[in-house]
């Protein structure tokens, strides 16, 4: 693999650390450049904006790769799909999420509409990467059902009243990123975002509900440890 760092000046140490506290907390461009100011590094906040268009896919890319190898027996248990909509410009668009029985995002998708084509589009894209689960939780929008009837896999759809909140508590992270933003300016911009938060939110959630303080501490540092070993 290419060195993706070569013709930059700054250390790759750096770099990793301003795109992960963009995409990671719910901050600013200017706070991540406020912060890094108290640490005594002097970066413009467009220069981070650089970075993490630049860099955000390629750590995103790899962390994917490195999780699919490790959960793809698991993701094929059960699935949640829930959508949210954002507001582009004035107008609302669809954020799709797929998440796995142990909340892991597996996919995330922005559409115009809400119809059975999106559905269509966005249980395709899941599937080609993570293959077909054994059952498939949503609400009752009726898009579903007609894109698992088209598909041929009906009847391993689950809808239920209670059934599928951990899909809804999916889009919670993202609500709170997106608070902290400026908006978004396409789908394409949102797209882009949502794929990378995804990605590295996934890697850095250890479920600190569910362990004691010793083992999240070492499933933390374990996290970022991997994180800085990226693209190298």
């Amino acid at each position: 693999m290419k060195n993706p760092f070569k013709y930059f000046k700054t250390s790759p140490e750096i770099i990793k650390l301003a795109v992960m506290m963009y995409i990671r907390f719910p901050l600013s461009l200017r706070q991540v450049e406020d912060l890094l100011h108290e640490r005594g590094i002097d970066i413009n906040y467009e220069t981070i904006r650089f970075w993490w268009n630049r860099f955000g896919p390629l750590f995103a890319a790899e962390i994917r790769k490195r999780r699919a190898v490790q959960m793809t027996p698991h993701t094929q248990r059960r699935w949640h799909l829930d959508e949210v909509f954002v507001k582009i410009g004035g107008k609302n668009y669809y954020l799709w999420h797929a998440v796995d029985h142990e909340g892991e995002i597996l996919e995330s998708f922005v559409t115009k509409n809400r119809d059975r084509t999106a559905a269509l589009k966005f249980l395709r894209k899941a599937m080609k990467y993570y293959g077909i689960p054994k059952s498939i939780v949503t609400d009752k929008l009726r898009s579903y059902r007609a894109a698992m009837k088209q598909i041929g896999i009906l009847d391993r759809q689950e809808t239920g009243r209670w059934l599928n909140n951990r899909a809804e508590n999916s889009h919670q992270p993202f609500r709170r990123r997106e608070r902290g933003m400026a908006k978004f300016r396409s789908t394409k911009s949102l797209q882009k975002f949502v794929s990378i938060h995804a990605s590295i939110h996934n890697h850095f959630n250890k479920e600190r509900h569910l362990n004691n303080a010793n083992t999240f501490k070492t499933s933390r540092a374990a996290a970022l440890r991997e994180w800085r070993e990226l693209a190298f």
